[in-house]
């Protein structure tokens, strides 16, 4: 048995009973299921594997987030990755070699695990088709999409929790993993299976507005910034798993590029009151 997600418009397929179940139960999924085609070949292809994964040849970024640590890297002709609970000693390992579609997993299909190493296979495999998933809160209106970017606990979700208080007609799209994808030169923003503690799970599509860096201060004050500085603003909301390699590092820059070359950047200093985010507003759509 075999599942299709559909997912920013590239086709992810779960394959084999074991994998399908498990990924039915990842909140969040269910919305982008969409039935398998046979005879099309999806972009990315997951499978379990009975294969003892391939041993790390470099660790490019290791990340220990709460109770679980996880590691990216290469081995010798491919990408590689693993996620453990320090506690009980789960694990789950993925590779896939270079410029194949079938990602391998092997170990324990727990959820926490799967959800994150699904994030990382997808990444990896949409790279190098013009998109990339964005740590950011991204916010509608009237029909355009704009991501509050940050550290956690800048205050994101706050932001856009005031969009929708304050301004009629603003709507979440996705609270923590949109995907950004360039299509005919221009950004949209598509909603994704990751939205962080936030189960806001949408399908749609939007051109992207407009980009703001959130930084929290003692008044609100919002500039555009330069190319420069919007590379800065950006670049730290792309995943720092695929910063260490050189490949993925000239897939995300590319995509950045074409965001920087058609859509403005802002910084917004702020307060986490309703007057911050009707500045925002008007600072974008010049209301």
């Amino acid at each position: 048995m075999n599942q299709d997600y559909l997912i920013a418009g590239f086709r992810l397929r779960a394959e084999g009973d074991q994998l399908v179940e498990a990924m039915a139960q990842l909140q969040g999924f269910k919305v982008f299921a969409t039935p398998t085609q046979e005879g099309t070949e999806p972009l990315l292809r997951l499978t379990v594997s009975d294969r003892e994964a391939p041993a790390f040849e470099k660790e490019l970024y290791k990340s220990e987030v709460d109770d679980v640590t996880s590691r990216f890297g290469r081995y010798p002709g491919g990408y590689c990755f693993d996620t453990r609970h320090n506690v009980n000693n789960q694990c789950l390992q993925l590779w896939v070699k270079q410029g194949d579609n079938r990602f391998c997993l092997r170990g324990d299909l727990d959820a926490r695990l799967l959800r994150f190493t699904c994030w990382i296979a997808f990444g990896v495999g949409i790279a190098r088709h013009g998109a990339v998933p964005v740590h950011t809160s991204a916010i509608v209106y009237r029909d355009r999409a704009v991501l509050f970017l940050g550290e956690s606990g800048t205050g994101k979700s706050t932001h856009t929790r005031l969009w929708r208080e304050n301004i009629d007609g603003a709507m979440l799209l996705n609270d923590d993993s949109p995907i950004v994808r360039i299509e005919d030169g221009m950004p949209y923003v598509y909603g994704s299976p990751w939205s962080g503690k936030t189960p806001c799970y949408k399908t749609e599509r939007y051109p992207l507005a407009a980009c703001v860096r959130l930084s929290q201060a003692p008044y609100n004050k919002m500039e555009r910034l330069g190319i420069a500085r919007a590379y800065a603003a950006l670049h730290p909301s792309c995943p720092p798993d695929f910063a260490y390699d050189e490949r993925l590092y000239d897939d995300i820059s590319r995509v950045l590029n074409g965001i920087l070359s058609t859509t403005p950047v802002y910084h917004l200093a702020c307060l986490p009151n309703a007057e911050a985010a009707r500045l925002s507003c008007e600072t974008i759509f010049g209301l």
